[in-house]
């Protein structure tokens, strides 16, 4: 990945939110220094504007107006106002949350983690939960190599991420692809010792093991899974 794909996707997930405070506050400075990413930033907003302007507004729930009213700089703000302001933010957040969380962290993971443009691209998303997927996964049938990403999914202590892949005409046994680097690394796997139609079709999946994966060669700890998506060829 080239030092212009780093920044975009680091604009990409400051704009969709996936940063932890550290990691946000970082760019935030970064951003004020480096025109590149500035600029990037502004662009991700640009294209995700749409999205949230398309959703009808939905009223805050009364108890939550109250909470927002007391929350307000009364003294600088007249009440109505400074609550239609808040609600909009709300509505913007909430609304967006759920689109944006599943529509644009789709590009990112088609655009960045994707080896080449060209080929049949599918992709899946593990989910953490509603609005947080914990890893992106991509996978070119072309080549049959496989590209998984950790998003929500942090380093937990004496324990790794691993990968599997599950497949109807094997019996849907899951199959060890090796343990997921994390936090922030892509690591890269190949298929081709599977057949392409075979791929397209299986269920992917990545578990919480012991330290240096599963003692038994199968999922032992809680798991994600998804199967995949076609996105372009």
């Amino acid at each position: 990945m080239t030092e212009r794909d780093e920044i975009d996707v680091l604009a990409g997930e400051y704009v969709l939110g996936t940063l932890d405070a550290a990691e946000r506050a970082a760019a935030d400075a970064a951003r004020r220094r480096n025109p590149a990413l500035e600029a990037a930033i502004v662009a991700w907003e640009a294209r995700l504007q749409p999205l949230a302007d398309a959703v009808a507004p939905v009223e805050a729930p009364s108890p939550l107006q109250g909470k927002v009213a007391a929350m307000l700089p009364v003294a600088q703000l007249a009440p109505r106002l400074a609550l239609e302001r808040y609600a909009l933010r709300w509505r913007r957040a909430a609304i967006a949350a759920s689109a944006l969380a599943a529509c644009l962290l789709l590009a990112i993971a088609v655009r960045e983690l994707s080896p080449r443009p060209a080929g049949a691209t599918y992709v899946a998303v593990l989910q953490k939960d509603d609005a947080s997927p914990a890893f992106l996964l991509t996978v070119d049938l072309d080549t049959r190599v496989l590209n998984v990403r950790p998003v929500a999914a942090g380093s937990t202590a004496g324990k790794s991420y691993q990968l599997w892949i599950a497949m109807e005409n094997q019996g849907g046994v899951p199959q060890s692809l090796g343990l997921i680097e994390t936090p922030g690394a892509v690591t890269q796997r190949p298929l081709a010792r599977f057949d392409r139609a075979s791929v397209e079709r299986a269920t992917f999946g990545i578990s919480l093991e012991p330290a240096g994966g599963s003692p038994t060669g199968r999922p032992t700890g809680p798991a994600f899974h998804a199967r995949l998506i076609r996105t372009a060829g």
